[in-house]
């Protein structure tokens, strides 16, 4: 049911074009994953999703266990159903975001015991907790419950999270038993490159379907980021989808495809739509400066999404300034729109065996400050 073929390869850079088969039809790599939290893409509606591009989201398990609960998703016929989206789901493993709660949570060997942010209530997260959930709210793919380590670690802390990730991910693999949905194993190690390898070729003794690369994009200096890729993409099985999670401003992207990566997801690009931080094919625009109070030109003349055939900066500056919701909504479209197609546009330079420019044209052009 779950297969993944490479169709492209970049010799120079290592960057890859794939498909992965999945229930729910074939996801095109390299790809954004809009992240769906609570089991919506913030201010998206889920044929806004389809029209845009979009091939497969997120939900989180976290979130999704504490509410509505994986038995309400379950009886709604899971997650496809609940929020009514045909393609493709991947569920993380709730690992993160407990990781996130470092004054409510406390983790042992046998678990995570955390306080819901909710209300306060008493919880405790093990792997096949994670792993029970997943396969009730009925996702394509789901991920290992690992732990993430707050960076800079020590190479001790480190190792124990990566040991203690290890362990779970095998009590993952044995409780998980849904054919319908691929696991995938979570490398950590944070930004120490020989417990980064380790954990990588433990992993693979597992034999997943795929491999995810986590503890990244966590305040690390992105020059940390591509040392670690450097080092842990060649070591990973060129026939398994390689996913690095919480990343998504567009320079990292294509340094990340470059360097063999597949498949990325990140809460970037509604967040900062909708604060009114716009993406386009030479930087980021912020709309609220007053620079685009008479600009009645699109946020990015290269950009074919719905906000950018129809409305102008000025436009969607008056609805920010306004605290229109239709702001958030436009520009949330938009962010997306740019980040799936900025990840076909490489797939088809790779096909097409142009990659090499299109890199360099990009990381030349592209401004990391707002323009």
């Amino acid at each position: 049911m779950f297969e993944f073929k490479i169709t492209a390869e970049c010799p120079v850079t290592g960057a890859r074009a794939g498909e992965l088969f999945t229930p729910h039809g074939v996801i095109e790599t390299p790809l954004f994953m809009p992240v769906g939290t609570q089991a919506s893409v913030k201010a998206m509606s889920p044929h806004e999703l389809e029209e845009l591009g979009a091939q497969i989201i997120l939900g989180n398990t976290y979130h999704l266990y504490l509410r509505p609960g994986a038995d309400i998703v379950e009886a709604a016929g899971g997650l496809h159903s609940f929020m009514n989206w045909p393609r493709g789901i991947l569920t993380d493993s709730g690992g993160f975001q407990v990781f996130s709660l470092r004054q409510l949570r406390k983790i042992t060997d046998d678990g995570v015991e955390f306080r819901s942010h909710i209300n306060g209530s008493a919880h405790f997260m093990t792997p096949e907790l994670s792993i029970g959930v997943q396969e009730r709210l009925g996702s394509d793919v789901a991920m290992c419950f690992d732990e993430c380590v707050k960076l800079p670690a020590t190479e001790e802390t480190s190792r124990v999270a990566m040991e203690r990730t290890l362990k779970w991910a095998l009590r993952c693999k044995k409780f998980h038993t849904r054919e319908d949905q691929a696991l995938f194993g979570i490398v950590q190690g944070a930004l120490y490159s020989d417990q980064r390898i380790e954990c990588a070729s433990r992993l693979m003794e597992m034999d997943f379907p795929g491999y995810a690369i986590g503890g990244l994009s966590v305040g690390e200096p992105k020059e940390e980021m591509y040392r670690i890729l450097d080092a842990v993409a060649p070591v990973l099985p060129r026939g398994r989808p390689r996913y690095l999670m919480g990343v998504g401003m567009p320079d990292n992207l294509v340094e990340s495809v470059a360097r063999g990566v597949d498949m990325f997801d990140c809460v970037l690009p509604t967040r900062n739509g909708r604060n009114g931080s716009l993406l386009t094919w030479r930087g980021r625009i912020n709309i609220k400066n007053a620079a685009y109070e008479r600009d009645f030109g699109p946020i990015d003349e290269q950009c074919g999404c719905y906000a950018c055939r129809n409305f102008t900066r000025a436009y969607l500056r008056h609805l920010y300034k306004c605290g229109e919701i239709l702001s958030a909504r436009l520009c949330s479209l938009h962010n997306l729109y740019f980040l799936t197609n900025l990840m076909k546009k490489a797939r088809s330079e790779i096909i097409k065996g142009s990659f090499p420019d299109f890199y360099k044209n990009f990381v030349s052009s592209w401004l990391t400050e707002d323009i």
